[in-house]
C-alpha cells in the first residue's frame, strides 16, 4: 500500500545541502563526488541492496576514465569483469565487425563487463572516506517538501516510518519511472522505440568461447555476452510483443535462440520457465525543462535512452560529473539559482540529444527492418558493410560507443587533496 506523504512524518528530520533521490549509477557517482568536494550530501536508495535482475552492466571507457581522474581506477579493476574490444555480428549469417575499440587513443581502449551491483558497491564503500556522504539504504522518497514554489527536500518512507529529508537542493537520479519527477509535475517527450528486449542467462562451460556479439536475422535478434561463468542474452522482439511470445511457449522461444546461437545450447537448460526471463520495456525520452527551484533531474529521470550500444550507464555518469563540476562551488553556501542548476541541461543536453538520435537511427535503419521479417532474405545494410570492409571505419562506431558525445572529465575539487 501507499504510503500517505500528506501525513506528517514520525518526528525525525535529516537535514542536508544536497539530497540525492535514486542510487543508480548518476546518483551514487554523484554523492561520491559532491562527498569528495566536502558537500553534505544524502543518497537515498529505496532497496536494501544494489542487486537487481536487469542493470546495464557495460563501464565504458568514459566511465573507466573518470574513474580514473578520481583515482580508483586500480581497485575498481581488480573487481570481476571481462572486457570487450572488438565486437563482431552476423546478419543474415554474413559475418560483420560492428566496431574495435582498439582503435581508439584512449587509455582505456576496452568496455569493461561487470555487475552494477558491484559498480555501486564500490562507490558507496570508495565513499566511506568522506564524512560529507551518508547512503540511507531502505529509504524511499514518496514526495516532494515545498516552501511555496521551491522544493525544499523529500518525504522518504523507511521500515521505522515516514522521515523529512530537508535540502537546498534535491536531484533526482530516481530513473525512467521517477517518482520525484512524477510529483514535481514535469512532461516528458516520448521518443519511441520499436522493440523491447527480453533479458536471460544461460550457462556457459568453460571451454565455450564465441566472439559474435549481435545476431540478426529476419524477424529475429539476439545479443549475447559472455560474462565468464554464464552467457547474458538480450532476445530483441517488437514492441508490446511479449503476450505473443508467451503465447507461442517456451520451448519455441528456446528453439528460436539456439538456432540463432548454436552455442547456448548447453546451458539453455537453465531457462526453465518465463519467470526466468525478464522484459525490458523500451523507451526513448527525454524532458524540454530539467529543474524547478530547488530541483533538479538528471540520468534517466530526464532522459531515458535506449538499450542500443549499452550506453544509459555511461550517459548518466557524464550527467553527475557535468553536474559537480557545475554546482559543487555553488552549493558551499547553499542552493544555486534555477538558472546555475539548468547550466546542467545546457551542457548535457546537445550530448543526450545526439546520442538518442543515433539510436533512433540504429532502429529505424537496422532493427525495425530486421523484427519485420517477412521471410525475406537479410541484406546487410550499406553502412554496416562499409565498416566492415574498411577496418579505420571500424574506430567511428568505437568512439560513439566508447566516449559518446562531448565526454566529461572531473574539474569538481577534492577536499581531502587540499
Amino acid at each position: 500500500m501507499k504510503p500517505d506523504a500528506s501525513q506528517p512524518s514520525q518526528g525525525l528530520t535529516v537535514k542536508a545541502r544536497c539530497c540525492i533521490v535514486g542510487g543508480g549509477p548518476a546518483g551514487m557517482m554523484l554523492g561520491y563526488l559532491l562527498g569528495r568536494a566536502g558537500i553534505d550530501v544524502v543518497v537515498l536508495e529505496k532497496h536494501a541492496d544494489f542487486f537487481r535482475d536487469f542493470r546495464g552492466d557495460t563501464v565504458h571507457p568514459s566511465t573507466l576514465e573518470v574513474m580514473d581522474e578520481l583515482g580508483l581506477i586500480d581497485e575498481f579493476l581488480k573487481l570481476p569483469h571481462q572486457r570487450l574490444q572488438k565486437m563482431d555480428g552476423l546478419f543474415g549469417g554474413t559475418p560483420v565487425r560492428i566496431a574495435d575499440l582498439g582503435r581508439l587513443h584512449t587509455k582505456y581502449p576496452f568496455i569493461a563487463f561487470m555487475p552494477q551491483w558491484d559498480f555501486l558497491n564500490f562507490l558507496r564503500e570508495s565513499g566511506r572516506r568522506f564524512a560529507s556522504l551518508k547512503v540511507m539504504m531502505t529509504t524511499e522518497a514518496v514526495d516532494l517538501i515545498r516552501r511555496g514554489e521551491t522544493i525544499a527536500g523529500v518525504r522518504a518512507k523507511t521500515p521505522e516510518g515516514l522521515i523529512d529529508i530537508e535540502a537546498d537542493l534535491t536531484v533526482a537520479c530516481d530513473g525512467r519511472h521517477s517518482t520525484v519527477r512524477e510529483r514535481a509535475g514535469f512532461e516528458v517527450e516520448e521518443i519511441g522505440a520499436p522493440m523491447d528486449v527480453l533479458w536471460f542467462r544461460a550457462g556457459r562451460n568453460a571451454d565455450e568461447t564465441e566472439n559474435v556479439f549481435a545476431r540478426v536475422e529476419p524477424g529475429k535478434m539476439m545479443i549475447t555476452f559472455d560474462r565468464g561463468e554464464y552467457w547474458q542474452c538480450a532476445y530483441v522482439i517488437a514492441k508490446g510483443q511479449f503476450e505473443a511470445v508467451k503465447a507461442r511457449g517456451l520451448q519455441a522461444l528456446l528453439e528460436d535462440v539456439v538456432r540463432m546461437a548454436p552455442i547456448l545450447k548447453s546451458g539453455i537448460a537453465e531457462v526453465k520457465s518465463f519467470d526466468d526471463v525478464k522484459l525490458l520495456t523500451v523507451a526513448i525520452n527525454r524532458l524540454k525543462r530539467w529543474t524547478r527551484p530547488g530541483l533538479l533531474l538528471i540520468g534517466d529521470a530526464a532522459h531515458a535512452m535506449s538499450p542500443v550500444g549499452g550506453v544509459g550507464v555511461n550517459l548518466a555518469v557524464q550527467d553527475a560529473v557535468a553536474t559537480a563540476n557545475l554546482l559543487a562551488d555553488k552549493m558551499q553556501h547553499g542552493c544555486a539559482s534555477e538558472n546555475e542548476l539548468d547550466a546542467v541541461r545546457r551542457r548535457r543536453e546537445f550530448p543526450v540529444k545526439m546520442t538518442q538520435a543515433m539510436q533512433v537511427i540504429v532502429q529505424n535503419n537496422i532493427i525495425s527492418g530486421a523484427l519485420q521479417g517477412g521471410g525475406r532474405p537479410l541484406k546487410v545494410p550499406l553502412i554496416v558493410r562499409l565498416i566492415t570492409a574498411v577496418p579505420w571505419l571500424q574506430g567511428i562506431p568505437a568512439r560513439l560507443l566508447a566516449l559518446g558525445v562531448r565526454p566529461e572529465h572531473v574539474h569538481s575539487k577534492d577536499v581531502a587533496a587540499s
